[in-house]
């Protein structure tokens, strides 16, 4: 197989993403709590900055600057009205720790959403997308919000931000409605991108892939390991790892089939 130079341009984004991640354990044990919002910034600036290089690559960058607009303001808006009113994610604020914040949501926020829904929409498609439009939205918020598995808890143990005490069924600390509002807001935002022009078919795979696993591995062993949180962690390493390992083999079998 060999590598274009856009190819080694994002691949060399991945690993300094992935390096940035890596060190994180390290830059708290020197540094504190207080170099935990740098470093995580650093690093969703780089994996964001990965995943808008697929939109560019698989449809152009006019398309792709928009539809990554589309998702960073609906992200935003979504926020604003979560942290605001509670719905849909339930009542929650973000803390000052990171910063900086427009309406009481930091920009980081949407970034988040950026880095990751490329490749949810890559590996959705390849699961689902020949069933339908529909089918194509439900299985990208499952992919996109089986992520938070893992964020929410790891997120609110930083400090980042804190969920109102309620009444309910929870998920290691987290109400269930913050899952049902990340399966909506995910929905929202593709069928939004899907208006401005997204073609989920053109996103190239395998990197989207390798994001979505690299994803996967750090927060496994970050929770496992390092952030002391090995129930989520075993969750979300379980639950993530489906749609994760179901598109590698479809991967596997297109090869096989060449």
């Amino acid at each position: 197989m060999r590598f274009s130079r856009s190819d080694w341009f994002l691949y060399t984004l991945i690993v300094a993403w992935s390096l940035v991640m890596i060190s994180v354990p390290l830059q708290r044990w020197t540094a504190g709590d207080e170099a935990l919002p740098f470093a995580v910034t650093l690093g969703a600036v780089l994996q964001a900055a990965a995943a808008l290089l697929l939109l560019i690559y698989a449809m152009g960058e006019r398309r792709a600057l928009i539809i990554a607009g589309v998702v960073a303001l609906a992200a935003w808006g979504i926020e604003f009205i979560g942290s605001t009113t509670g719905f849909p994610f339930g009542a929650y604020h973000y803390t000052d720790r990171l910063q900086p914040q427009i309406g009481g949501v930091p920009i980081l926020i949407p970034l988040a959403w950026l880095m990751m829904l490329p490749s949810a929409w890559a590996i959705a498609w390849a699961i689902a997308g020949k069933r339908g439009r529909v089918t194509f939205i439900v299985v990208t918020a499952l992919v996109f919000t089986v992520w938070d598995l893992f964020l929410d808890p790891q997120m609110v143990g930083w400090g980042f931000w804190e969920f109102a005490p309620f009444d309910g069924i929870a998920y290691f600390g987290i109400p269930l409605t913050n899952y049902l509002g990340w399966l909506l807001s995910s929905a929202a935002i593709t069928v939004l991108a899907l208006a401005v022009g997204l073609q989920p078919v053109k996103i190239p795979l395998i990197p989207a892939l390798v994001i979505y696993s690299v994803t996967w591995f750090l927060e496994t062993v970050g929770l496992l390991v390092f952030w002391g949180l090995p129930d989520p962690g075993m969750v979300g390493a379980v639950v993530m790892a489906v749609p994760m390992v179901y598109a590698w083999l479809l991967v596997f079998r297109r090869v096989r089939a060449k």
